[in-house]
């Protein structure tokens, strides 16, 4: 029974073993890195500048050349001055067309081989220190369309196209810069000893779960300042380099842990050191890495000695990088230069519930309030907040409007808009004006603790419309019941004052209800006629009476005045 016990024991300690030495990988010594590419970024620049006759103006300033000898083939090149220098007795095997003229110093030891256009090599007097090279070209040419450092080049190509970048920038500037993103030439570089040792363990992250690099730089490496550039999708790395390393990290996606200072240009921000890490081991920075994610497995480990003082990483899959097209190179970035800001999204609703976006082409009454919600996305664990700082309206059109736009900060926990500020605002100030498509646009700050950096602005289209005047309606009165018959009892009262009211008159005036006019008159007061005694009248007139008597007869009818007469 013993024997079993310790047989079950044994087997049970080399299961946690080998379950244990899966969670880590030894390095080995690689010509290419499956994950990396490593690049060293050198002093440069590159502007859209060209002089008036469509002439682009390059500089190459070649560096350390282990090897003497290298390619230069600009036969499909745009025209150009290229400006060659370079410290070194160098060996060029040049070809070029036309349009092509190259500059030397009368000092240089650069000797061309192969060109054809021997008259479209000038030999000048010019300095060979780079921001005095680069005001010479200035003078000479107005201005610099790129500056290019490259150590141990071995081949530059033209790739046919125009040599001046997207930007509406002129002005040379020069600043350490990834020479691979000027997509208008090739260069191809002697390969070197291979700075890396690398592995993956055999256990792998599960698909659908964020990737987890490790990099570490050993303790007797120099110290530089090494750029990430990762792809799109959520990345997790652990950086780990000797004291005074600093990473910088160039995509927005990316969850990091470190014992090094870490840049985060998106945001003008520098995090301090997250972790300690005493020890350049590679099993001990990798279960580092394995207890800081709370992960079982990682997907690479890369350890590196870099050989200059500022490097670029870029996180690569299996296949080759591609080559940047014209209208998608990045801008270049590095310690020195003024950062890209983090995308913000700015949404519309109608009620302070938040429930309901407003559609961008909803037009929305001026004399209605408007609440908004501004939110981005935090890079790896560092915990932002939106602060707002102030709002305009600008109208669309060939004489823009701008108004400021007051706002109130609205209620806003982490809990129900994480990453996010609300706020809200009156468009009452913009219904004596005509136009009815405007632009929306608040500046912003990005705080993390009591640190706050500039996070750029945020803009959104917005439809206003005037409120329509309504005419006042009259009132209406609804009558019940009770009022009708109260209507109803009026009406009779009012007839029976009004018949009462003509018997009174009636009986005072003594008016008779017959239409007699005689006995009318006869009975009126102060009437003269109404004393006097009527007349007898002969019952048998005479024939030649008879036609007085009738005429009489019909004017007493009609008056009474007449028949006195």
């Amino acid at each position: 029974m013993e024997v079993h016990v310790a047989r079950f024991a044994l087997l049970l300690c080399i299961t946690v073993a080998t379950s244990a030495s899966s969670q880590t990988c030894a390095p080995k010594k690689v010509n290419d890195n499956p994950w990396f590419h490593v690049r060293e970024m050198l002093i440069g620049c590159w502007t859209s500048f060209v002089t008036e006759d469509n002439t682009e103006v390059h500089i190459l300033n070649l560096a350390a050349m282990d090897e003497k000898i290298f390619s230069l083939n600009f036969t499909n090149a745009k025209p150009m001055n290229l400006i060659l220098t370079s410290p070194e007795t160098l060996y060029c095997l040049c070809n070029i067309n036309a349009d092509v003229n190259i500059y030397l110093s009368n000092s240089s030891a650069i000797t061309l081989y192969g060109n054809q256009h021997h008259n479209n090599v000038h030999k000048q007097d010019f300095p060979t220190q780079d921001e005095e090279l680069v005001r010479w070209a200035q003078q000479k040419f107005g201005g610099v369309t790129s500056f290019t450092t490259v150590r141990n080049l071995s081949n530059i190509s033209s790739k046919g196209i125009a040599g001046t970048t997207n930007t509406s920038s002129h002005h040379c500037v020069l600043k350490n810069e990834d020479a691979s993103e000027k997509h208008f030439m090739k260069i191809e570089r002697t390969s070197l000893a291979s700075p890396f040792t690398s592995c993956s363990p055999q256990q792998q992250i599960p698909s659908g779960e964020a990737e987890l690099h490790i990099i570490n730089i050993p303790e007797n490496a120099s110290t530089c300042n090494v750029s990430l550039r990762m792809d799109t999708k959520e990345i997790r790395v652990f950086l780990r380099g000797p004291q005074g390393t600093t990473w910088i990290i160039l995509s927005q996606h990316t969850r990091f842990g470190s014992n090094n200072d870490i840049l985060l240009p998106a945001l003008a921000h520098r995090v301090p050191p997250s972790y300690t890490v005493n020890s350049d081991n590679a099993e001990d920075v990798q279960r580092k890495a394995l207890d800081v994610f709370k992960v079982s497995t990682f997907t690479s480990y890369t350890e590196l000695r870099p050989v200059g003082s500022t490097i670029i990483m870029a996180l690569v899959r299996n296949e080759s990088p591609a080559e940047p097209s014209p209208e998608t190179v990045p801008e270049p970035v590095a310690t020195d230069i003024t950062p890209q800001q983090m995308p913000l999204l700015m949404q519309l609703y109608t009620s302070h519930d938040y429930v309901s976006p407003l559609d961008p082409n909803t037009r929305v009454q001026s004399d209605k309030r408007i609440y908004a919600e501004i939110s981005g996305h935090t890079l790896g664990d560092i915990i932002l907040t939106i602060k707002v700082i102030g709002c305009i309206v600008r109208s669309k059109g060939s004489c823009p409007v701008v108004k400021d736009l007051p706002f109130i900060p609205e209620a806003c926990s982490p809990n129900s808009c994480p990453n996010s500020t609300r706020l809200s605002f009156s468009l009452d100030q913009l219904q004596e004006l005509t136009s009815t498509t405007w632009d929306l646009e608040c500046t912003v700050k990005l705080c993390s603790s009591e640190k706050c950096g500039d996070g750029g602005r945020v803009k959104r289209n917005l439809e206003v419309t005037q409120p329509c005047l309504q005419p006042p309606t009259p009132p209406c009165f609804d009558f019940g019941l009770p009022g009708v018959l109260g209507i109803a009892f009026g009406g009779f009262l009012i007839g029976v004052l009004l018949i009462g009211a003509l018997w009174f008159i009636k009986i005072k005036t003594g008016y008779p209800t017959g239409l007699d006019m005689r006995s009318t008159a006869a009975n009126l007061p102060g009437c003269p006629c109404s004393g006097a005694k009527r007349q007898p009248v002969s019952t048998n007139p005479s024939p030649s009476e008879n036609s007085s008597a009738n005429a009489s007869i019909g004017s007493t009818q009609s008056t009474p005045t007449s028949s006195m007469a």
